[in-house]
């Protein structure tokens, strides 16, 4: 029991906190910028269709977060997480080198770490998964490796339609 706690509570912590970077992109929430600010960052990262991308961002963030604080569809909500924690990593962080404090990567590789480890270890017992049914797909053995590859894959084609950023542009 005390595993399962344990990782119900940093589920918790790392679900409900990245959820909550989505509502500062959506709505504006805990001093974000909204919807229309988030596009505007990342029109100025390069990024087509902005207002979409922003959104889509935002809407991952949000659902990735809540499905792993809430324990359901096993390996989705941090196959989420890391997609959009390689465009942000690469897109706005990587150029600033690895510490937090300096705009660096640290905060994307952090995020992006605790989820590749839920992804593998499970929700636990004091989960949604443990007490609804889960889609068998999701089930499967290789269901966190393959949700992964396509999180990975989609970051990365994400990160590769980028025109150049334009100067200034340093995060959202």
């Amino acid at each position: 029991m005390a595993t399962a706690l344990g990782l119900l509570l940093a589920r918790l912590a790392f679900g409900l906190a990245f959820a909550s970077h989505g509502t500062q992109k959506l709505f504006g929430w805990f001093g974000g910028h909204g919807l229309k600010g988030t596009a505007g960052f990342f029109e100025s990262l390069g990024f087509p269709a902005p207002l979409v991308m922003a959104a889509a961002a935002g809407l991952g963030e949000i659902t990735g977060g809540l499905l792993l604080a809430l324990g359901w569809l096993g390996p989705v909500g941090p196959a989420i997480i890391i997609g959009v924690m390689i465009v942000a990593g690469v897109s706005v962080h990587l150029r600033n080198g690895f510490y937090a404090q300096s705009g660096g990567y640290e905060m994307a590789f952090l995020y992006g770490a605790a989820a590749l480890a839920f992804a593998f270890a499970g929700p636990g017992a004091l989960s949604l998964d443990a007490v609804a049914p889960v889609p068998p797909l999701l089930d499967q053995p290789g269901a966190a490796w393959t949700l992964i590859a396509l999180a990975v894959l989609g970051g990365l084609t994400i990160v590769a339609v980028r025109r150049a950023p334009k100067a200034g542009s340093q995060h959202a």
